[in-house]
């Protein structure tokens, strides 16, 4: 039998963009748009003006360029960086049915591979669809998910950008096969990147994944080999992470035909994914029963487990860094309570020190309820009681956030997001030109002249 390696290699190399049906095209697009204002909303962001100096002291042939500077480096140096300042902000796409994971990481690798080429902006697209159909799949392969039992999705991404940026490289089937094999010889991720105090490595476990499989695609392309069979092996995947149950044919089966892209979701607060819901349904229990923020004495948030131990532990209620606050139920409870919202500016380094948000922190209880465990991961539900200092009780409960595929985002909400993002560093009439572009990228020749259209002119 032909290994999984070999079979996803053979989907990415086959799918042409007339075999992708509309709304997974459409989808395609809207994904890369966020993305693209993701990054630019996080052009100067202290980590991220750290990073580009990372990358420009590296040098490097100039390849592909880096969004929002228009700076040229190799291959890789771009990928890493694109996928960075998408990443950066935690604002980017979800997908959470079994491990959570963020497909559009890997969108840079398509785009470094490509503008490299001089690629076509379908071929960009058929590029962004291998990445999204292959981690999803991924995602859904391994019950219970491998973050369940301490891995990040990183050492997931590690399979498929090798194939993002092997099919827009012209890689052959042998090669796309050995570069699945070096990427997954490398890169697996600890899980304890996203758990207790966070630093900068939260944003960037998942872009050094991807720009692992863009070196080792270039590294394939040189006639390098890899382990042909670097899933179902000796030690391989299926054996090392053996405290899961994979199944391949999740991995596998109607790739070409059943398109995942659709059912992935979008951010409509820049913050953790099970952080939405209780987000979700602060909002809603505020808004439907008129309670003054001034008035609110406690709230009580039911999640999971899982949320409930990652995102309030002791370093949550005392959050320094962008980084442990968009990771802290408390604290974007509290600026839900304050402000009326969660936005990106609630990350920056004076709104962390708000003396109201502290005041509120103390006040905000999160507790596992078994049987919202039951429902996970299916469902991540929350229930959000809020107590007002007249002895007023108001509970809400939400299954689905905004911006997940039950209640996705429409294309005005959606340019509406970019726009907020990338209006600090591109003006308005390019930003509509950018929107215009990306929503019609298969009419794009060259995507070097679209890359162009990302520098900063603001």
């Amino acid at each position: 039998m032909q290994s999984v390696s070999r079979r996803m290699a053979q989907f990415a190399l086959s799918l042409t963009y007339k075999m992708i049906p509309e709304a997974a095209r459409k989808e395609a697009k809207r994904f890369l748009l966020d993305s693209i204002g993701c990054a630019l909303a996080a052009f100067d962001l202290p980590d991220m003006k750290a990073a580009y100096r990372y990358i420009k002291e590296l040098g490097g042939t100039p390849q592909a360029s880096i969004i929002g500077h228009g700076t040229q480096t190799n291959m890789p140096n771009a990928a890493l960086m694109n996928a960075l300042l998408i990443r950066a902000m935690d604002y980017n796409d979800i997908y959470w049915k079994q491990d959570p994971s963020h497909p559009s990481d890997i969108i840079p690798a398509a785009l470094a591979t490509g503008e490299y080429r001089g690629a076509s902006g379908k071929d960009i697209l058929v590029g962004i669809v291998i990445a999204y159909e292959l981690e999803m799949r991924l995602c859904l392969s391994a019950n219970p998910g491998i973050r369940e039992v301490g891995w990040h999705h990183a050492s997931l991404t590690q399979f498929v950008s090798p194939l993002v940026a092997g099919r827009l490289l012209g890689l052959t089937e042998d090669e796309m096969v050995a570069a699945v094999g070096i990427s997954g010889s490398s890169h697996f991720t600890l899980g304890g990147v996203v758990a207790g105090h966070l630093t900068n490595m939260k944003n960037t476990a998942d872009p050094m994944a991807t720009e692992a499989g863009v070196r080792a695609a270039m590294l394939a392309k040189t006639g390098y080999t890899g382990p042909v069979e670097v899933f179902e092996g000796k030690e391989g995947t299926f054996d090392v992470l053996g405290n899961v149950t994979w199944d391949p044919d999740l991995m596998l089966d109607g790739l070409g035909e059943n398109f995942l892209i659709t059912q992935c979701g979008y951010k409509a607060f820049p913050t953790e994914a099970l952080t939405h819901q209780p987000i979700t349904a602060t909002l809603e229990v505020m808004a439907e029963n008129e309670i003054d923020t001034h008035q609110v004495e406690e709230v009580l948030v039911k999640t999971t487990t899982r949320g409930a131990d990652i995102l309030s532990d002791p370093s949550k209620y005392k959050p320094t860094t962008k980084e442990t606050a968009d990771h802290s139920l408390p604290y974007c409870i509290a600026v839900t309570i304050a402000k009326g919202n969660v936005l990106p500016s609630d990350f920056e380094e004076e709104a962390l020190k708000d003396p109201f948000v502290w005041e509120l922190l103390p006040r905000i209880k999160v507790v596992a309820d078994p049987e919202i465990d039951a429902l996970f991961p299916k469902v991540k539900r929350a229930i959000v009681t809020v107590t007002t200092r007249d002895g007023g009780s108001f509970t809400k409960q939400e299954d689905f956030a905004k911006g997940r595929a039950e209640r996705p985002l429409t294309d005005e909400e959606l340019i509406a997001k970019f726009r907020a993002n990338a209006s600090g560093a591109i003006t308005n009439s390019r930003l509509d030109e950018i929107a215009r572009g990306t929503l019609n990228l298969e009419e794009v020749s060259d995507i070097r002249n679209y890359m162009k259209l990302l520098i900063r002119d603001r």
